[in-house]
């Protein structure tokens, strides 16, 4: 932008000064002109009025009258030999069509030759006369108007990039406003707006536009969120007091017969159904909550530890194997109980497409200012277009339906990242899945 400003503003200003630069110039030859051809007029009316005496003596007056070089005067006769003026010799250049010519005058007094300029000029007789100018001064003229008019046009490149420059950063710094506020509504903060300066700009529709938009997406979320939390917590309840009577049921029939098959199966669909609306309700607590004023430095080390004590025999009961690759004392800023979750949320999902005797492992690492926690599994991986996908609630992939689960393991672990400032990348681990989650190292005290 401060490039093209530069550009489009230098441009105008050249065109300008070539115009007031030819115009000066064309004005300047024509007043040498002009003055000439009047001379020559005027010695022309005093040849004829007093012949050839009466032009000789005009001649000397004027060499006499004018500046050393300023005017230059020549009459010759027909073989070109001089009779009277300033000049020794005619000057051997051609000459023009309209009986110009433009030569070099040389004598002691001057440093290096001049440039002239003058006209011939054919008397009865065939006496020839030339008149013409030094046009020193005129060639002296222009090269200090060209001089100016290239220092003006380095000012005014300077000044139009200077002031694309400023045009430029003001532009970018509310541009950059425009990404801080994204940034912060990608991030989860979705009451942040993006502020005004007040200038009623495009810049400032914009805004404007944006802010409604996004007003309208708060209003349509919280909507979704509300329906969705509303409808797991007026469930649960009924749901609670379901699985009570199933349990009475399957304890009052007896243990062999297909009433009591039943109602235990009808007990594990209640219990998953709790399940899933526990953990919706648990989503919607961790992304409405602001707990961070209650964090405090965890060892993630000790944290990893303990997760990994949890699903050890499971693992092994599954023929899998468990490496831990820890740095350390790595710390951040958190809840522990939160960061427990998460954690055991993604190694929970490693367990369950890593095949017998497959690999899983969990490392710890610390990279620009920043924690993290790595855990990565020999089984199917997840394909690049699914990646984004699978932290959506509900959301299981074709391959996944056979497992079991509600889809929501993952979304509730995204949420718990979320509200630590953490992210998540999921990346190949030829074969399988590495997941990173990234937090920020807490300040030192």
């Amino acid at each position: 932008m401060a490039l093209n400003y530069a550009l489009l503003f230098s441009g105008s200003v050249i065109v300008l000064l070539g115009y007031i630069y030819w115009s000066t110039a064309r004005y300047m030859v024509h007043q040498t002109d002009a003055t000439i051809e009047a001379e020559i007029d005027g010695l022309a009316e005093g040849y004829r009025s007093g012949g050839l005496p009466r032009l000789s003596q005009l001649i000397l007056e004027r060499v006499s009258r004018k500046p050393a070089g300023m005017g230059v005067y020549l009459l010759t006769d027909q073989q070109l030999k001089p009779l009277a003026g300033n000049l020794d010799g005619w000057p051997r250049v051609p000459l023009s069509p309209d009986g110009w010519l433009n030569f070099s005058l040389e004598n002691g007094s001057m440093d290096k030759p001049h440039k002239a300029r003058g006209r011939s000029y054919l008397l009865r007789g065939g006496f020839y006369l030339l008149v013409g100018r030094d046009t020193f001064e005129l060639d002296k003229t222009r090269q200090l108007i060209d001089h100016t008019l290239s220092w003006g046009l380095l000012v005014t490149v300077g000044l139009a990039l200077l002031g694309g420059v400023m045009m430029s950063k003001t532009m970018l710094k509310r541009i950059d406003v425009i990404n801080q506020t994204s940034r912060e509504i990608i991030s989860g903060d979705l009451s942040r707006r993006i502020p005004s300066i007040g200038s009623g700009d495009e810049i400032d529709d914009l805004v404007e536009n944006l802010n409604q938009m996004l007003n309208q997406i708060e209003v349509l979320m919280d909507d979704v969120k509300r329906v969705s939390d509303n409808i797991a917590h007026d469930l649960r309840t009924p749901l609670a007091r379901l699985r009570n009577r199933l349990e009475t049921l399957a304890n009052k029939a007896e243990v062999n017969s297909v009433e009591h098959e039943n109602a235990r199966l009808a007990l594990e669909e209640a219990d998953s159904l709790l399940v899933t609306f526990n953990a919706l309700l648990r989503i919607a607590r961790i992304e409405s909550a602001n707990q961070s004023e209650y964090f405090e430095v965890i060892d993630l080390k000790t944290l990893v530890l303990d997760v990994a004590e949890l699903y050890e025999p499971l693992i092994e009961e599954r023929g899998q194997r468990l490496e831990l690759k820890l740095s350390d004392s790595p710390t951040v800023h958190g809840d522990r109980n939160l960061l427990f979750q998460a954690i055991a949320n993604f190694l929970d999902n490693a367990c369950k497409y890593t095949p017998r005797e497959g690999l899983i492992t969990i490392l710890l690492e610390a990279r620009n200012e920043s924690e993290k926690i790595i855990v990565a599994d020999s089984g199917p991986g997840i394909p690049e277009s699914e990646r984004e996908k699978v932290f959506r609630r509900f959301y299981r992939m074709e391959t996944s339906r056979s497992t079991q689960g509600n889809g929501l393991g993952l979304s509730l672990a995204m949420a718990i990242v979320k509200q630590h400032r953490g992210s998540v990348e999921l990346q190949d681990n030829n074969p399988g899945l590495r997941v990173v989650l990234s937090f920020k190292t807490p300040p030192a005290h």
